[in-house]
């Protein structure tokens, strides 16, 4: 069990922005069907690239979130993560004109940050001079203003942390943030990520670097994690932030729980800019980290939320990972990766995941890996191929793995007085 000395911290609010969904009951709804949010790429022509495919947030009014004058200073990045944070607050029922502002913080992960005004700024610089560059491109830029934003908008003065660990950041920002609150430095965080990479330059970088699928004809069938016949990751957007507490200040305000963190686990593979460590050590001791911190056994787990980008590599490592910590159990429980319907969000991918752990729980229901069709003999567990499950989950992991080996690992657990 948890050292008496750490302080409990719940989950009591969701805010969801995906390809496939606003708001948390949407965003499941649409887990639970299947549905991809994968299409051919609209924000640009994409004629040009190896890779036409993107998971889009189609359905985004930045106008229910925020005034006009605010959207013009936020890059699409941070309005995602404002919008978020805002349905979370909402979603946990928390008063924050009731709330000491000095006690409520916020971490954010986001793993490039304002890249869509960099790139429009740096056009107005080659085509109109440095006279023309706008003087809000750096802080619409820089990644730390989606924290930043959250509690502008807000009015919270707590711990405002950026974490930035490449499609890692999102779990690690939770993880960061469960910590903060452990120790006692606030008593409600608001943790989660936001990412909207869909530009050219970043499209044209992973399309180099052949990371993304090229499986442009049919999109919603690109992102197929586990699946022999993948062929790389298919690039996303989002945002996903949850409400935390200590549990003496959720059960004092008579808060609803969805759910308890109870261990996050970090390494570094400390091996390559790119590729993950080929035996998935200290990914496999992320997770042990993360199980030890929350008092669980690996045979307590009950469900697994996989990084599952669709890479050749990834995959078949993670999996690797996995055996190595559960063992014999691991061929018993159900990993699926959400990433074959979302497309791979990067420094969000994890609030998302993280918060499709908690609906599980909440449920009794795990979302499915589609589009798995040919088994991959070096992926051998129980990927809940192409339709949700019902299964109880007490217990459950959420891994992500980003570029320069940043290993991190979340344990949710089912909250019990």
């Amino acid at each position: 069990m948890l050292d008496e000395k750490k302080r409990r911290v719940v989950i009591t609010g969701l805010g969801v922005i995906s390809p496939v969904g606003i708001g948390h009951e949407a965003y499941w709804k649409a887990l639970l069907q299947g549905r991809s949010g994968i299409d051919t790429l609209t924000r640009f022509d994409p004629s040009a690239y190896d890779s036409k495919i993107a998971g889009e947030v189609k359905d985004f009014v930045p106008e229910q979130y925020l005034e006009r004058k605010e959207i013009k200073r936020m890059d699409r990045f941070t309005q995602f993560g404002v919008a978020a944070a805002k349905l979370a607050v909402e979603d946990a029922a928390l008063a924050l004109d009731r709330e000491d502002p000095e006690s409520i913080g916020v971490v954010i992960g986001s793993g490039i940050g304002g890249i869509g005004t960099l790139c429009e700024q740096h056009s107005v610089l080659l085509n109109k001079g440095p006279n023309r560059v706008s003087p809000l491109f750096i802080p619409m830029m820089i990644t730390n203003m989606a924290a930043g934003q959250i509690a502008i908008c807000l009015g919270v003065r707590g711990p405002n942390i950026t974490v930035v660990t490449a499609c890692a950041s999102g779990t690690s920002a939770i993880g960061e943030a469960f910590k903060t609150l452990q120790r006692g430095a606030a008593e409600v965080i608001l943790a989660g990520g936001a990412e909207t990479p869909i530009v050219p330059i970043a499209m044209a970088g992973f399309c180099s670097m052949r990371a993304m699928s090229t499986s442009n004809i049919e999109p919603q069938r690109a992102s197929r994690p586990f699946d022999k016949s993948r062929d790389g990751f298919v690039i996303s957007e989002g945002a996903g932030v949850m409400t935390l507490e200590t549990i003496e200040h959720a059960t004092a305000r008579g808060a609803r729980i969805y759910g308890e963190i109870t261990g996050y686990g970090c390494t570094a593979d400390g091996y390559h800019i790119t590729s993950p460590e080929p035996e998935g050590t200290e990914a496999a001791r992320a997770i042990r980290i993360a199980l030890q911190d929350a008092g669980v056994s690996p045979g307590q787990v009950d469900y697994v939320n996989a990084h599952g980008t669709s890479t050749e590599l990834n995959d078949k490592i993670e999996t690797r990972a996995i055996k190595n910590v559960l063992g014999d159990h691991a061929y018993r429980v159900p990993v699926s990766s959400i990433k074959s319907m979302i497309g791979h969000p990067m420094g969000a991918a994890g609030a998302l995941e993280a918060i499709a752990c908690v609906l599980s729980m909440g449920t009794g229901w795990v979302p499915p890996t589609i589009n798995y069709e040919h088994p991959d003999p070096e992926c051998d567990l129980d990927y809940v191929p192409n339709e949700a499950r019902k299964h109880p989950v007490r217990v459950a992991i959420s891994n992500s793995f980003g570029f320069g080996g940043q290993n991190g690992v979340l344990v949710l657990q089912k909250f019990e007085e």
